[in-house]
């Protein structure tokens, strides 16, 4: 009965789903020029957003806190940064919430030399499990029952342009991870280090391969008002064992996009994945959150979809992961 009123909450095709999107797809040797030509390339869908905006948001990926591979490259965010210096002053705040501590994974990375280098663009570095705001969302748990989780604040915030900053991955629950399901699994929080009860939402979100697909949705749906722009750095992906201990792909792309359905949907071609098994990116397209049908998608920059195509190999558990796209069982 919950399943059905979740379901009930999420409309069909929706009329603003775009008749067609624009998605930028570059290739080169330099991770850091490639996302930069990315931006540049669908630049006339960024600024009429940008201008109205009062700061930038960038959200990598910080999945591990450890390990490069399996985390958004700073020099993808360097990438970022200076496409965005000719077009916006500042302030630029790059936040996330990562299961382990976020200013971990800021160091290891390197992500702390970013405001000394760009002092003019007013970069911060935000731990949004520190910052301790939140705007509630019911989830799905196994039994398909309601169960709350409580969402970063300032993924909702009118006044920030957000840019995630994701990279293209095989995942362990649901086939494959790119931007949306870096949005949407970023958002959740955990407690601060104020707070006397420990507490951690991201595992709700694990409650089984189909429930997950569901739990994305109703993210995506909450978060997509406030969308900006998805960065895919594709410099170098992860096949296998993916999200954290997969083996990597010399892919050398980059693409972008104020579409994220429709850069997830360039990126799981680019990955030689079946665009069919990504059910959550399905659900979003449905739910008319973006375009997933590749007819539809308009490419832009200096490489060609067929021409950077690889396949990569998926995670040992993907054949459990596509129950979703089976029948429940009954009890």
């Amino acid at each position: 009965m919950l399943a059905l009123a979740a379901a009930a909450a999420v409309p069909g095709r929706a009329a603003e789903t775009p008749a067609r999107s624009l998605v930028a797809l570059t290739q080169g040797p330099e991770r850091r020029k490639n996302v930069t030509a990315a931006l540049e390339a669908i630049d006339a869908q960024i600024r009429p957003q940008l201008k109205r905006k009062r700061y930038v948001l960038i959200k990598p990926n910080f999945v591990s806190v450890e390990r490069q591979l399996a985390a958004t490259h700073v020099d993808a965010i360097r990438g970022i940064l200076d496409y965005l210096a000719p077009r916006f002053k500042g302030p630029i705040v790059i936040a996330e919430a990562s299961r382990q501590s976020t200013f971990q994974g800021y160091e290891t990375f390197l992500y702390n030399r970013l405001p000394g280098e760009f002092r003019s663009q007013k970069v911060q570095l935000v731990d949004l499990n520190e910052e301790a705001k939140f705007h509630p969302l019911q989830i799905v748990d196994p039994n398909l029952h309601f169960t709350p989780v409580r969402l970063a604040a300032r993924l909702f915030d009118p006044d920030a342009f957000v840019i995630a900053s994701a990279m293209p991955k095989a995942h362990n629950y649901v086939v494959a991870t790119l931007s949306v399901k870096n949005m949407a699994m970023g958002a959740p929080l955990h407690s601060s280090s104020k707070e006397a009860t420990e507490w951690q939402d991201k595992p709700k979100y694990h409650a089984g391969y189909r429930q997950m697909h569901l739990n994305l949705l109703l993210t995506a749906k909450a978060l997509r008002p406030n969308w900006g722009a998805a960065v895919i750095d594709g410099f170098e992906g992860m096949e296998n064992d993916g999200p954290v201990n997969g083996t990597p792909v010399d892919h050398k792309i980059a693409i972008a996009s104020t579409d994220f359905i429709a850069a997830d949907r360039v990126g799981v071609e680019a990955m030689g994945v079946n665009p069919d098994w990504v059910g959550y990116l399905n659900y979003c397209a449905e739910a008319g959150l973006g375009c997933f049908d590749l007819s539809r998608i308009e490419l832009r920059g200096n490489a060609e979809l067929a021409a950077v195509r690889k396949t990569y190999k998926l995670h040992s558990q993907v054949k459990q992961q596509l129950q979703w796209m089976g029948p429940l069982k009954p009890a």
